[in-house]
């Protein structure tokens, strides 16, 4: 990779709230070319902790495969603000979820955090791969 910058899209589902969950990634280069992407069952969660666990797995993904840039995409407007400082996570659980976020970010020489509609074409395809993963119920 050299250093090229990675764009990772997540995305977290939750079957109630909490619920049975299920969380996404896929990462692409600048080109589009997808460079990994998976879907995992979580257990019972909440929404917000589904997309945080999306979060972390794509930034544990990406430094594996040596991205030294990554803009992170979700469309969780909470989760990205919080981990960007302008909300406050005020639920312990989700507290230490976001200093996992911040310990990952020290991997890369620079980390953007980005909310996007729902309707992106590349959000669209994490949450298929979240419901996917609900509906098989794989690990």
């Amino acid at each position: 990779m050299d250093g090229a910058c990675c764009y990772a899209y997540t995305d977290g589902a939750a079957r109630g709230n909490p619920g049975p969950a299920a969380c996404a990634f896929i990462i692409v280069d600048a080109w589009g070319i997808l460079l990994a992407d998976e879907a995992r069952v979580l257990g019972r969660k909440t929404n917000n902790e589904a997309e945080y666990h999306a979060v972390i797995d794509a930034l544990k993904k990406a430094s594996s495969l040596s991205c030294r840039q990554i803009v992170v995409h979700s469309d969780s407007e909470l989760v990205i603000r919080q981990i960007k400082g302008e909300y406050e996570v005020r639920k312990p659980h989700l507290r230490e979820l976001c200093v996992e976020v911040k310990g990952l970010e020290r991997l890369f020489e620079s980390v953007q955090f980005v909310n996007l509609p729902r309707e992106d074409p590349w959000i669209r395809i994490v949450d298929r791969l979240c419901n996917e993963a609900l509906d098989s119920g794989n690990t």
